[in-house]
């Protein structure tokens, strides 16, 4: 089912908590929404729902306007972080009750109905505990178990909010890893609220980074990581650090120094690099400042440099270099970034 997003706007109070959102997902595609508390992801996400009607916009399932319809007309399946499960059912029961309480009309037999519990059951990888209650389940199994009762009602979209938010992190990693492989299988359009960046560049075929009630980028692992399109998304995605230059002949000047790299636009901004994009030099162009704390990661290493600022407070940036490269601490180090990105002021 495709999901059309038109101008939408949502308000509470004289607060704008959406502002003039709008977002074509297509239909069989994973799509992550991504960004810190307070961003909107949640509050579009209830709005797909219908948990919440919209205060201008439109939300579209294929030509179909279902912007004012009833959670209940619209037939999607909701994930919640926390299961919400009935602890007085039993698994069986939990995955089956949308479908038992159906008006007649629709409703279909026990027999059809236990069919497809232990269907699901199977697809979710839980067959044989159709018995038991959610307090004698895992948190990863019961999160399974809420999957697989979204799925009974055979919803047009699967909404999930934060839904490996309340496990810990190798139950989460494994559970990604499931999701991932539960959704090529099935082919349900999916949308997922998380705040957890590896969680969304290691899942969704696009990312929809969010900010302040706004869409900042949308795109791939690969593009929102690669190829930040704001001084948010650098910034919010990954690691990074900023430093205030201007661009003058094509050289790029910190503090009126040249650093060893070019830019054809006369501009004075913001450079943007990655910790890992940075290249250890002898050479005089390039950024020049004192270590001042060094530590192990992995394979590498990771140096805090304070970069001079003329008698004021230093710039304190981090680099990624090779696990013996020479920076002890209180060593002074020049580098420059190897890739870059300048945001104007």
């Amino acid at each position: 089912m495709e999901v059309t997003i038109n101008h939408l706007h949502k308000e509470f109070g004289r607060f704008a908590a959406l502002d003039d959102v709008s977002l074509q997902i297509a239909s069989g595609e994973l799509i992550a929404l991504l960004g810190p508390s307070g961003s909107g992801k949640t509050t579009l996400l209830r709005l797909i729902a219908g948990l919440d009607h919209p205060t201008a916009g439109q939300v579209l399932f294929g030509q179909d306007d279902a912007s004012h319809r009833r959670v209940q007309e619209r037939n999607v399946g909701f994930v919640f972080q926390h299961y919400a499960l009935f602890r007085h059912m039993t698994v069986a029961q939990n995955i089956g009750f949308g479908l038992k309480v159906r008006p007649s009309a629709t409703r279909p037999s026990k027999a059809e109905i236990r069919k497809r519990v232990l269907d699901l059951l199977d697809m979710v990888q839980l067959s044989g505990l159709e018995d038991r209650y959610p307090n004698q389940l895992s948190g990863g199994q019961r999160q399974r178990v809420a999957l697989a009762r979204a799925m009974a009602i055979e919803p047009r979209i699967l909404l999930l909010d934060e839904p490996f938010g309340a496990l810990d992190a190798k139950v989460r990693k494994e559970l990604r890893r499931w999701l991932r492989e539960f959704h090529d299988r099935t082919g349900h359009t999916t949308v997922f609220v998380t705040h957890d960046q590896e969680e969304a560049l290691e899942l969704a075929d696009r990312v929809v980074v969010m900010s302040q009630g706004k869409i900042e980028q949308v795109g791939s692992a690969d593009d929102v990581y690669d190829r930040p399109q704001s001084p948010f998304v650098f910034s919010f995605i990954g690691e990074s650090s900023h430093l205030p230059v201007e661009v003058k002949g094509g050289t790029v000047l910190f503090q009126g120094e040249p650093i060893g790299v070019s830019e054809e636009r006369e501009v004075q901004g913001d450079l943007f690099f990655r910790p890992e994009d940075v290249l250890l030099t002898q050479e005089r162009d390039a950024l020049f400042g004192k270590v001042t704390a060094s530590r192990r990661l992995a394979g590498t290493r990771i140096a805090e440099i304070d970069i001079a600022n003329n008698g004021h407070a230093p710039f304190h940036v981090e680099v990624e270099v090779p696990l013996h490269a020479p920076v002890e601490l209180g060593s002074d180090v020049r580098f420059r970034p190897t890739r870059w990105k300048i945001f104007p002021r």
